[in-house]
């Protein structure tokens, strides 16, 4: 820490304890390591130097004029003592000459030769009062009068020449005092010499101190001033700040030099120029450019002002300025003084922020807050009355799994191709942004016409479905829409993106790839589902959730030998609540790892009361699987209910290999080292592979119903593919199950096909615990079969969304198979009493198909038609809005 400085005087001059060394100091006569002192004493020297031969003149020349004085007189023996006596004057001329100008006197330390003259002087004027002394013996009374006058000169002349060196000047009185003494004993001249030489020094080695603070505060201040240059110079130099000053009139007479050299580029000379001729203010951040001139006639502080070069035709370039008034000591204003900073980066930088703000990095389009803002100009207060406005919500299909295969680098490539497709589809009539993701939006003003939308819809969907090569991968994925037009459906942003979202998720369930609009019944849909989300939340906690078991019957024997657990929902006022309405609630909001660990517990408990071979099946989520407490959670089931792990069986879905990694293989792994049984459920639907069937250490493949309904008939493929399913699955050594078997007739074929267990109607419902017990207490364990005898018209698996209406109410429904002359659906409570009623459904969009209800059971209802339907073309309809 560089000293105060007082701090640095005491280092001097040394400890008040300690006198000696202070006063030594003071005087110059100890040596010093701060190089200032050491200045200023070769300073006083070389002042002594420059004055001493006027000094040295009179000290030879008053002695050799006394003793001729006195030889004139015939006063030999005076003139002999004047001379003896007078040597150490006369000598001391050229002595204290030498001392200050010689080389080799000079190579001497300071303090040294400070002492030197002290000594030299202190004997001159020991000799001069001698002298003073002798000239009284002179005879001549004129010439005793001026012996005296030239000796007293002499003395004045000398102390005159060395009082710059405090030790010199204080040994020259001292001597002088010694002298008195000796002359004329303890008398009062004496005390008097004595007492004037004491104040004398006293007043000497005080001035000497406060000599060696001022130079102490002097050596502070330099060191402090040359750090601030050096500051000011680095800060100026290297940093983006400047400095300026001005006088009294605003004329500039301080410009750091790298702006000055910049507005010199300009055309403007800084230095004497008014400032506000070398900058003009931003007019767009003050009010006008008379601001900075009236802080400066004013005399007022100001801070942070945007300026440019006042040239208008000056390149752009920016800085902020602040500055405040000069005063001097006296409070008289003396100009301005200030710094300014470069701004034009900063300016700069914020441009690119804004247009980061405003446009997505990746692939150029508007973003979010973009489309947000131009979503609120389009639905402004003042706008409304100009016509329809529209609102296109898009969402890619298949997406996820080409980032998961290819790697995000190719996902981001395409994404720019979208979004080049997706521009040049929608052209000019519409603002194309992205949202983030996969997700874009399509903002069409003045377009409310619902053909012309729906056919741009169609068109995005097939320009986005084409096909794309990137890296030498042929990439095929598809798009959702959903569409809402303002004011009908919603006159603020909020309300239309709300609804079109709504109308992208009924897009979405209705098997993607097509574009829905949005209607009010997926307003009541979406609350709807919000209203079950918090119903089953209490539903977990009030146990209105239970289980029903359908048995799996072996092919051989028609022994039972398991059970699938089904989660079933009674709810207090709903009644039966189908799986497919609250399961994927359930995996959206997050209860289905609770959910799915009550099952687990409830079904293990249940079993472990069953015959030692009838085993229990249990489904597992994506979401369950992926969670890596799945195989504690399933080891604490076991243990707590005491059922063998070879009696439990998982169910996985093929949903569990879109994110193949080594954490799928290490669950399988794990699960396989508690013993349980691995079952491949609706296998054949969704991402099937074979190449997983490798991998996983299944035991079971389910063969998923839509291929077994149908397959009794002999223009259906079905068979086959059952076939092929059951060899592939015996070649890998796995247990195969039929799912949805309904009719008896179904029963033979699928042992024929050779499937080891058959599971469906055909055995009977899904029933509660208490008739698992009675169907294992039959004779021999057996199944009776229930189901009709021989098959119906061929259905077909269809999993879409319809709507239908009964007595002028609408409502969602999910159609789960269908024929030519009736339909299955499901999401529907209707009561026994509605049996015979008529209902409309609406199986090709805008067109409603008049039916009877025929059954009802469990939320789910059978439907015939009121005229045959061509099944092949509402398939091909389908699949062409898919496509």
């Amino acid at each position: 820490m560089r000293p105060s400085p007082s701090e640095a005087a005491d280092t001097v001059v040394g400890d008040a304890d300690d006198p000696a060394p202070d006063v030594l100091a003071s005087l110059g006569l100890s040596a010093s390591d701060e190089e200032r002192v050491g200045d200023d004493r070769e300073a006083a020297l070389a002042g002594v130097a420059d004055l001493w031969p006027a000094a040295a003149i009179a000290l030879v020349a008053v002695p050799l004029a006394l003793v001729i004085a006195a030889l004139v007189s015939g006063a030999g023996g005076l003139a002999a003592k004047i001379a003896l006596v007078g040597l150490p004057a006369l000598l001391a001329g050229p002595g204290i000459f030498a001392l200050l100008r010689l080389v080799v006197a000079q190579q001497l330390a300071t303090h040294h030769r400070v002492a030197l003259v002290a000594g030299v002087a202190a004997a001159a004027a020991a000799s001069l009062f001698t002298l003073s002394q002798l000239a009284g013996n002179l005879t001549d009374h004129s010439v005793q009068m001026a012996a005296v006058v030239a000796l007293f000169g002499t003395m004045i002349v000398t102390v005159a020449v060395i009082h710059a060196l405090p030790a010199a000047t204080l040994g020259f009185a001292a001597a002088l005092a010694a002298a008195t003494v000796v002359r004329h004993g303890l008398s009062w001249s004496s005390a008097a010499a004595i007492v004037l030489t004491v104040l004398l020094g006293h007043g000497l080695i005080r001035t000497a101190r406060a000599r060696l603070r001022d130079l102490a505060e002097q050596e502070e201040a330099a060191d402090a001033e040359a750090l601030a240059s050096r500051l000011v110079n680095e800060f100026e130099r290297h940093g983006s700040g400047w400095f300026w000053q001005t006088d009294r009139s605003g004329r500039l007479t301080y410009l750091s030099d790298k702006v000055a050299r910049e507005v010199a580029g300009f055309g403007i000379k800084a230095k004497g120029e008014a400032l506000t001729r070398v900058f003009r203010v931003d007019a767009e951040l003050a009010e006008t450019e008379r601001t900075l001139t009236f802080h400066l006639s004013s005399r007022t502080s100001f801070s942070d002002y945007s300026v440019r070069p006042a040239p208008e035709d000056a390149p752009e370039r920016w800085w902020s300025i602040s500055g405040r008034p000069l005063l001097d000591h006296l409070g008289r204003f003396q100009g301005f003084i200030g710094s300014g900073s470069d701004l034009t980066e900063k300016r700069r930088a914020e441009a690119e922020i804004t247009r980061l703000a405003l446009f997505d990095s990746l692939t150029g389009l508007a973003n979010r807050q973009r489309m947000r803002l131009q979503l609120e100009q389009m639905l402004a207060p003042n706008q409304r009355g100009h016509g329809f406005n529209s609102l296109v919500l898009l969402d890619l299909d298949r997406f996820k799994a080409v980032n998961d295969t290819l790697g995000h680098q190719v996902g981001d490539e395409l994404l720019k191709q979208v979004a080049g497709r997706l521009q040049k589809t929608v052209g000019e009539i519409g603002m194309v942004g992205r949202l983030g993701g996969d997700e874009f939006k399509v903002i069409i003003p003045r377009e409310g016409n619902r053909e012309r939308l729906g056919e741009l819809a169609e068109a995005i969907i097939t320009a986005l479905s084409r096909p794309y090569y990137i890296d030498g991968a042929t990439i095929s994925i598809g798009c959702s829409i959903g569409v809402a037009i303002a004011p009908e459906h919603g006159d603020n942003p909020e309300a239309l993106v709300r609804n079109a979202d709504l109308a992208l998720y009924a897009a979405k369930g209705d098997g993607r790839g097509v574009h829905r609009f949005y209607r009010d019944e997926l307003l009541e849909g979406a609350q709807y589902r919000r209203q079950l989300e918090d119903d089953l939340r209490q539903a977990l906690k009030q146990n209105q959730l239970h289980l029903a078991y359908q048995a799996v019957v072996s092919t051989a024997d028609e022994r039972i030998v398991g059970y699938e657990a089904l989660l079933r929902w009674s709810h207090p006022t709903r009644g039966f609540v189908s799986p497919a309405e609250f399961i994927p609630v359930a995996e959206e909001c997050g209860m289905i790892e609770a959910i799915g660990e009550w099952v687990m517990r409830t079904a293990c408990a249940e079993a472990a009361t069953w015959p030692e071979h009838v085993r229990v099946a249990v489904n597992v989520s994506p979401i369950q699987f992926a969670n890596p407490a799945l195989p504690s959670l399933v080891t604490s089931a076991l243990a707590t209910s005491g059922l063998p792990p070879r009696r439990l069986e998982l169910e996985i879905t093929e949903g569990v290999f879109l994110n193949e990694d080594a954490s799928s293989e290490r669950m399988f792994a794990a699960l396989k080292r508690i013993g349980v049984r691995l079952a491949l459920d609706d296998f054949g639907t969704g991402y099937s592979s074979l190449g997983y069937l490798k991998k996983a250490p299944f035991d079971k493949i389910k063969i998923d119903q839509s291929f077994v309904r149908g397959a009794i008939n002999e223009s259906n493929r079905n068979a086959a593919i059952i076939k092929a399913i059951v060899t592939l699955a015996d070649t890998l050594g796995m247990e195969t199950t039929a799912e949805g078997v309904e009719q008896q007739d179904e029963i033979a074929l699928i042992g024929e096909l050779g499937c080891s267990h058959i599971q469906g109607y055909v055995y009977g419902k899904p029933a509660g615990a208490e008739v698992v017990h009675e169907q294992l207490a039959q004779p021999g364990g057996k199944a009776i079969a229930v189901g009709f005898k021989t098959s119906r018209a061929q259905r077909h698996k269809m999993l879409r969304a319809a709507r239908v209406s009964l007595h002028g109410e609408s409502a969602e429904v999910r159609i789960r198979d269908i024929s030519t002359g009736g339909v299955l659906i499901d999401g529907v409570d209707l009561p026994a009493e509605a049996v015979g009623f008529e209902m409309k459904i609406e199986l090709f969009e805008g067109q409603m198909m008049p039916a009877t209800i025929r059954w009802v059971d469990d939320g789910r209802a059978g439907l015939q038609f009121a005229y045959p339907i061509d099944v092949d073309q509402l398939i091909q309809s389908t699949q062409r809005r898919a496509a």
